[in-house]
């Protein structure tokens, strides 16, 4: 799908997400990348295979009690 040049990272490369954004929607918190990937505001992301990409968020830095 990616027709630019350099073309963007396979969807199955680890860095598939610096893709470039084709399509923006941040009204319904999704945004396609030029792999064919739709990458959602929470995280998830469908590849374009059908595969789904379950939410990864970063978990936050614990407080810890001195």
């Amino acid at each position: 799908m990616c027709s630019h040049q350099p073309p963007c990272p396979t969807v199955d490369s680890v860095s598939h997400l610096t893709a470039v954004i084709v399509s923006s929607h941040p009204e319904q918190g999704w945004s396609l990348l030029s792999d064919g990937t739709i990458v959602f505001d929470g995280t998830g992301e469908l590849l374009p295979d059908g595969r789904v990409v379950s939410p990864h968020r970063p978990l936050g830095t614990l407080a810890v009690a001195a």
